[in-house]
């Protein structure tokens, strides 16, 4: 169940795993990476920042060069 109160600017671990088109495992395993940070919420419940899943996004779009 998703958290009901949110700090604006942020997205819960679902809202961030849609985004991001992965799933939960997904996003944990991008934490554990250092590929994106928790930005609040609690332990059970992580809210990340909309800014570093944008920043994400557009890091995986871009083609890395060979």
């Amino acid at each position: 169940m998703e958290s009901q109160i949110i700090r604006p600017g942020h997205l819960t671990a679902h809202q961030t795993a849609r985004q991001l088109g992965i799933s939960l495992d997904g996003v944990r395993q991008l934490v554990r990476r250092g590929q994106l940070r928790r930005s609040g919420g609690t332990p059970r419940q992580a809210w990340y920042a909309v800014d570093d899943v944008k920043d994400l996004l557009v890091k995986r779009a871009t083609p890395k060069a060979a």
